[in-house]
């Protein structure tokens, strides 16, 4: 018979959401470092008492803990009947970044809101989601449709990059129709392959007409929204909205993963239009200035043509006729 530890239980399963254990992926030992000085901290050797490198190691401070019968912020018990192998990574049932939020949402400044996980809302037309369109070859990046990587939606942005565009013909394509189906104003994550997923970033006006890759999510409001785009931004980026990403994120061999578990994330409901519009205004007067400091600069391009500048879905200045004629070089081949 094999003898059960005193902490074990048939119906609950302990685990360990320990960030280190002692090693860097090299194999080597991690040190602990101090957050605040940057150093690294030095502890008596056991034996030689001189100073030595102390050793990150949360898992085995769990574990310590676990024989001790204490708990730590990263050791908890899951009902076994929540366990899924789907699922069976110790991040996914972490409760903290749920805890964090349901404290928030009892607090003075969020009286007026109730909450909805991401699914929620879909089902009750508050939010619409898609994804992005595909990957084009780079081979095929030789034309003026923008194609958006992952790497491009940056700090609430997306910044078209001037070297990766596509001929119209790929494009369309790719949007299976003659449209992207993108809006100004819509909001876009990366899901996959990057470190910033869950990072939202606003398409501005003149961005419709781009490709963007399948690794994203495109969400906007609903037809039964009470809130528009702004507050959408405004909720997204809350603290105790954005660390839930971190419960949901996978790491694969080669990429990170979020799959459809991002529609587990609750996020903040406002009391009604005029609440929605009152907490967001901040961002809309950011999105909203900056829209129109992107207008003025256009038409400051349109008079003055002697500028190499990318700043919609078509660059301005000289070099719109170079890259026509790579997009009638790319026909040319293609018939």
């Amino acid at each position: 018979m094999i003898r059960k530890p005193s902490w074990f239980r048939d119906d609950e399963i302990m685990v360990s959401t320990a960030p280190t254990c002692g090693l860097t992926k090299g194999g080597r030992l991690l040190p602990l470092v101090d957050r605040t000085t940057g150093q690294r901290v030095q502890v008596p050797d056991p034996e030689t008492k001189e100073l030595v490198d102390a050793v990150d190691d949360q898992l085995k401070v769990d574990m310590e803990a676990l024989r001790a019968g204490s708990s730590t912020a990263t050791l908890r018990f899951v009902k076994a009947e929540e366990v899924t192998m789907r699922s069976a990574v110790p991040i996914y049932y972490d409760r903290r970044f749920d805890d964090a939020f349901d404290d928030a949402m009892k607090s003075e400044k969020f009286k007026d809101f109730t909450s909805m996980t991401i699914s929620e809302m879909v089902k009750a037309g508050l939010l619409t989601i898609r994804n992005g369109h595909g990957s084009p070859t780079q081979s095929v990046r030789v034309g003026t449709v923008p194609y958006i990587k992952v790497s491009d939606l940056r700090a609430g942005l997306v910044n078209i990059n001037p070297t990766n565009r596509v001929p119209h013909a790929v494009a369309e394509k790719f949007w299976r129709g003659k449209s992207s189906g993108l809006n100004a104003w819509d909001l876009i994550c990366p899901e996959r392959t990057s470190k910033n997923i869950g990072d939202f970033c606003m398409l501005m006006p003149g961005q419709e007409q781009v490709v963007t890759t399948k690794e994203v999510i495109v969400v906007r409001p609903g037809a039964k929204a009470n809130f528009d785009p702004f507050y959408l931004m405004w909720a997204l980026t809350l603290s105790i909205v954005r660390d839930q990403w971190r419960r949901v994120i996978f790491m694969q061999t080669n990429r990170e993963d979020v799959g459809d578990r991002y529609l587990d994330i609750r996020i903040p409901i406002p009391r009604d239009a005029e609440h929605a519009t009152q907490v967001s205004r901040p961002f809309r007067g950011y999105y909203q200035n900056l829209a129109k400091a992107r207008d003025e600069l256009r038409t400051y391009f349109a008079a003055e043509p002697d500028h190499h500048f990318f700043i919609g879905t078509a660059e301005e200045g000289s070099g719109d006729i170079e890259d026509q004629e790579e997009d009638n070089a790319f026909e040319e081949q293609r018939s």
